[in-house]
């Protein structure tokens, strides 16, 4: 059974709970987008890049975290299985660049960006609060794996 005390590892159901208020954020936004309020798909899609990029730079500051560890993981069993943070770091930072990308190329006029990049948000979010496999964790192992990320550099290198 992994150390819970172990540094650097986090409960596994938290990024779930995340992703799951995000799918929900990110299907409003597919509506949104849907239904011609252009407008208000934007800046949702600009409030959700936000805490993407909150997620990315200060994830023990982040909404969705503050809410699982205040809210919902005292109400729960304790946990059982903990998890590198990293992977689910990485992911955050898809999730920033798929969306960042949809408010870039909608400001520069591509017709429908916005509720495609936020249906491909959706996608992923909606895998890993359901089925717990996420994207953006699996993109960071793979390029973990080829040693693009996440190996520690030897002084000598």
């Amino acid at each position: 059974m992994p150390d819970p005390a172990a540094p650097n590892r986090i409960d596994v159901r938290g990024p779930r709970v995340a992703a799951g208020i995000t799918a929900v954020l990110l299907l409003v936004d597919v509506f949104l987008g849907l239904v011609a309020a252009t407008a208000a798909a934007f800046w949702l899609l600009v409030v959700i890049a936000t805490l993407f990029l909150w997620g990315v730079l200060s994830p023990r500051t982040a909404p969705w975290g503050v809410i699982y560890r205040r809210v919902v993981q005292p109400r729960l069993s304790p946990a059982t299985e903990f998890e590198d943070p990293r992977p689910p770091r990485f992911a955050q930072g898809v999730g920033l660049f798929v969306t960042g990308l949809g408010i870039a190329l909608h400001l520069i006029g591509v017709p429908w960006i916005l509720p495609i990049a936020a249906a491909a948000a959706f996608l992923a979010a909606f895998l890993n609060a359901v089925f717990g496999l996420c994207l953006g964790c699996q993109m960071y192992l793979l390029l973990q794996r080829v040693g693009l990320v996440g190996r520690e550099r030897s002084a000598s290198a």
